[in-house]
């Protein structure tokens, strides 16, 4: 790859995945409703990968997604001919381009696709009662124009580097001509009068990566022939740096004028303005504008009151510099409050008055960042639809799969990390939750189920349900499955509420399920859910009712970067708990517990609770405790739990630090945080410290 091109790798891998995971979207849409907008959509997507892909030169993705466009084509002039099987071919050939994307992500060559591009070539053919169109366009840059290769469409004359494709029959003279008129020119051709057109384009104004338009332009008139006085310059075109996104140029060609419109016809996000012949001595062009807008205006410098917003891309990893520096900033700035109380009180003002001032710039730049990071969940639900298609065609199940509110915001960290889950729950909701279209019916339900994924946001919390009209969880199986599996005792089950036994499903090993499929069943995933919801600072409820369905329901935090702390203390240490895993906290005499069993227990509401000491379970060394002490009632893998500790310090707010090596190995610890005197403060994990 060259170093121009090197230059774009990283946009051309983010746009292309985006395109194709828009264009599974589509697929799975167009199924299912049979919107005809959405044909149109899915035309754009894949017409976009094939542009990037082959300007960058990755042409076996090019080809598929030639071949791709084709179909959707077909669909677009003939809504009949969508079926089933198109879809799943269709899907199919998405994931294949995925898989190849992904390849060059990793530096690798992208995957041999000729099995599928025999398919696709076929059902192009069936469909379209005419061989596939060509994906070859020769590469003037060799010495020699290649044979050609198969009948080439409109849309193929776009791609300008070369992609291998087979002969067409000899018994289609109508090809052979087409595939004649878009070869570059021949020394016969070379022989006409070769014509100047003043060409004149824009680059629309949200355009993110206007220097890779620019430059696919650029490659795309010189196959035709030869620029000259191109404006701006071809440097500043491929470093982006195009005033108001006109491109002037004149070209030198055999070519006629449709052959130029055709060439730049497809191009995404740039508008051909104006094609003529040029002049002798052409006068100063103005600004150009679009057809039909009116006169053009003066030249005018770029201002910051444009109602255009102009957009960047950012990498993560930058984001999450800006945050850990502001986090640090923050930490400093309460630091210097607590140095502050110690000065003499006639100084104290103005340093008050410095940091106050400084907390203030802090804590709006803090947010600054944050809102940054901020990202809509339709970056995972988008996901979803393709998902519960495929889980339901594998399981035999009719589902409808209804999204709602995810265009609320959460934090990038937190979004990366719930992927994954929501997936899992999804499954466990088709194939465990729904029952088959025969059950449901005979159990006087529809035949297709529900799935229903709801966000919305409550305080500062955002809080994401799953919900399922299937069969329910039976909550006295589930005791009877941890129970059997030594999780817990016959007689804490017997304690335990249906609400608390729905839980039991998040512990390792405990599954109900009847049978077990390639897909779940086999009591692994809903503990790393829960896991994963709990290290982000959420917590995981389940409700469920035999014979009509479960909820998930994910209570999440904006960020992960601050979190609510309840201090407390035993012996010299001191801890924080993350206040939503607090229930409560409460004074009890340590004397007075019930110790009939294999541990104390501590009345509460209408139960016991088992009681665990916080210095032995981080081994802290304390001096035994007699009398009245706190205890503070946590929610754990099996139910609420009791922590005896020797005194509580307060509440915190506090940015959260991750762990290093080797405190990140060790079970129970979350992170670590600074008061502002300075103090290190780890946070712990209490359903890992009580398991550990």
């Amino acid at each position: 790859m060259t170093m121009d091109m090197s230059r774009y790798l990283g946009l051309f891998l983010t746009e292309a995945s985006e395109h194709l995971e828009g264009l599974g979207r589509d697929l799975v849409q167009l199924e299912r409703e049979g919107a005809p907008a959405v044909v149109d959509s899915m035309f754009r997507h894949a017409h976009s990968v094939k542009g990037m892909a082959s300007s960058m030169g990755f042409e076996s993705i090019a080809v598929v997604a030639h071949r791709v466009e084709d179909l959707v084509d077909a669909i677009r002039q003939d809504p009949a001919k969508l079926e089933r099987s198109l879809v799943d071919l269709l899907l199919s050939a998405t994931d294949v381009m995925l898989a190849q994307v992904r390849a060059v992500s990793e530096s690798k060559p992208p995957d041999d696709a000729s099995s599928l591009l025999g398919q696709l070539a076929e059902k192009v053919s069936a469909v379209t009662g005419r061989m596939p169109g060509a994906t070859r366009v020769i590469n003037q840059a060799k010495a020699s124009p290649p044979a050609p290769s198969a009948p080439v469409t409109a849309a193929a004359r776009v791609l300008p580097q070369a992609v291998e494709a087979p002969p067409p029959p000899a018994s289609e003279p109508a090809a052979e001509a087409r595939v004649a008129a878009v070869v570059p020119p021949s020394e016969d051709a070379a022989a006409k009068t070769a014509k100047r057109w003043a060409v004149r384009l824009r680059i629309a104004p949200t355009c993110q990566t206007p220097g890779v338009r620019a430059f696919l332009v650029h490659k795309r008139l010189t196959s035709l022939g030869t620029l000259h006085g191109l404006q701006p310059p071809l440097e500043d075109l491929k470093a982006g740096r195009i005033p108001e996104g006109n491109i002037q140029v004149e070209l030198e060609t055999a070519e006629g004028e449709e052959a130029i419109r055709k060439a730049l016809r497809n191009v995404a996000e740039v508008e051909l303005v104006s094609l003529k012949p040029a002049v002798v001595a052409p006068p100063p062009a103005p600004v150009p504008t679009a057809p039909g807008s009116g006169p053009a205006e003066a030249p005018r410098a770029p201002t910051g009151t444009d109602a255009t917003a102009r957009t960047v891309r950012v990498r993560t990893e930058l984001l999450d510099y800006f945050l850990d520096t502001v986090g640090e900033l923050l930490l400093a700035t309460a630091r210097l409050r607590e140095l502050g109380k110690v000065l003499p009180e006639n100084s104290r003002p103005p340093i008050e008055e410095g940091v106050y001032r400084l907390h203030t710039l802090v804590k709006d730049l803090h947010d600054k960042v944050m809102s940054a990071r901020m990202t809509p969940l339709s970056l995972i639900t988008d996901r979803l639809p393709r998902a519960a298609r495929d889980i339901a065609r594998r399981r035999e199940r009719e589902v409808d799969l209804v999204i709602t509110g995810a265009e609320i915001e959460l934090d990038r960290a937190i979004l990366d990390e719930l992927a994954d889950p929501l997936l899992h729950l999804l499954r466990n909701c088709i194939d465990h939750g729904l029952e088959s279209p025969e059950d449901r019916v005979a159990a006087g339900k529809g035949a297709r189920g529900r799935v229903l994924v709801s966000v919305r946001r409550a305080r500062d919390r955002v809080v994401v349900e799953m919900e399922d009209d299937g069969r329910g969880m039976n909550a006295a199986k589930l005791k009877l499955a941890a129970v059997a599996r030594g999780a817990l005792s016959a007689e804490v089950a017997a304690r335990m509420t249906d609400r608390e036994a729905f839980m039991l499903a998040c512990l390792p090993g405990v599954s109900t399920a009847q049978d077990v499929s390639e897909i779940s069943g086999r009591g692994v995933g809903m503990d790393a859910v829960k896991r994963v919801v709990e290290n982000v600072g959420g917590t995981l409820e389940i409700e469920s009712e035999l014979g009509r369905g479960t909820r998930f329901t994910l209570r999440l935090p904006l960020t992960v970067a601050v979190v609510h702390l309840l201090l407390v203390a035993v012996g010299d240490e001191v801890f924080g708990l993350p206040i939503a895993k607090v229930v409560g906290a409460m004074e009890a005499d340590s004397e007075k517990l019930d110790r009939s069993r294999e541990m104390p227990l501590l009345p509460h509401g209408q139960g016991l609770l088992p009681v665990y000491g916080l210095d032995e379970l981080t081994g802290v060394q304390a001096p035994p405790r007699k009398g009245v002490r706190p205890f503070v009632v946590m929610d754990g893998d099996a139910g609420r739990v009791a922590l005896a500790v020797d005194r509580l310090v307060g509440q915190e707010e506090a940015v959260l630090k991750p762990l290093s090596r080797p405190l990140d190995l060790l079970p129970g610890l979350s992170g670590v945080t600074i008061l502002g005197s300075g103090r290190p403060v780890f946070i712990l994990d209490v359903p890992r410290l009580l398991s550990a």
